[in-house]
């Protein structure tokens, strides 16, 4: 990417972080039946946002004095990632946390490396398992369950 462009990336993705947090500071601190109220979640994701878009801003200052090489872009892998998240939030609900965010991760997983199949597998469940158990079981929040069917 130019060192243009991240500089702009920087401090779009600064402005929003902030703008996360503010937002998180107008919804209600908690909810009926959960210790970990609805903004927890996008307090972090803006705090974390606003981090990273500083250290980005910073790195291109340090990515400047070396030498920019033209990098293709790749459509296929963000559309299929793009795509992916799509269906992610549109069947969230319906199919539940685990087995959604399983997919979509290893949907991600794969488009990034397409090496073994059995280690993309294996993170995938892992990782989607054991936030839902921190949430739901450690934390008390409530995340949607498995599907009606199962």
């Amino acid at each position: 990417m130019s060192i243009k462009f991240d500089r702009f990336a920087s401090v779009l993705f600064l402005t929003v972080g902030v703008l996360f947090i503010i937002g998180s500071k107008h919804i209600a601190n908690s909810s009926y039946g959960s210790v970990v109220g609805p903004d927890i979640f996008p307090l972090i994701l803006g705090i974390l946002l606003v981090l990273l878009s500083i250290r980005l801003f910073f790195e291109t200052f340090i990515g400047q004095r070396q030498n920019e090489k033209k990098e293709k872009l790749q459509y296929k892998p963000f559309l299929i990632i793009f795509v992916a998240t799509l269906l992610y939030i549109l069947t969230l609900e319906t199919i539940g946390y685990v087995i959604t965010t399983f997919l979509f991760l290893f949907v991600c997983f794969q488009t990034m490396e397409r090496t073994n199949v059995v280690k993309s597998i294996i993170i995938s469940a892992c990782f989607s398992g054991f936030v839902y158990v921190l949430f739901v079981e450690v934390l008390k929040g409530t995340l949607p369950g498995w599907p009606i069917w199962f």
